[in-house]
């Protein structure tokens, strides 16, 4: 597999368990990094880990090619349609090769 891009996923952990288990069945050779306990504030509401704002995000990082690079964003519109209200963000960054 030939590295093109860097996948971020930034969720609510509240579906860190749908989005891994869909990720790890739809690319069963998928290999990616997860950070849990991520804090931080978005456009509607900030999620600290605290008796405020008791919500907590998690990242997954993944470098994958173009194909399950498209797998993956079909992945993530299907958790974003199935799970509406909760913060689900994908970002994508192209690899370069350094020579």
């Amino acid at each position: 597999m030939e590295t093109e891009y860097r996948a971020e996923i930034i969720s609510n952990q509240s579906v860190e368990d749908d989005i891994i288990e869909l990720l790890e069945e739809e690319i069963p050779d998928i290999q990616y990094t997860l950070m849990n306990d991520v804090h931080g504030k978005g456009l509607h509401t900030k999620k600290l880990g605290s008796a405020a704002w008791p919500e907590q995000n998690f990242v997954l990082y993944a470098y994958v090619d173009k194909a399950a690079a498209k797998k993956i964003k079909e992945i993530m519109a299907a958790v974003k349609l199935k799970f509406p209200s909760e913060g689900i963000s994908l970002f994508f960054t192209k690899c370069e090769e350094i020579e």
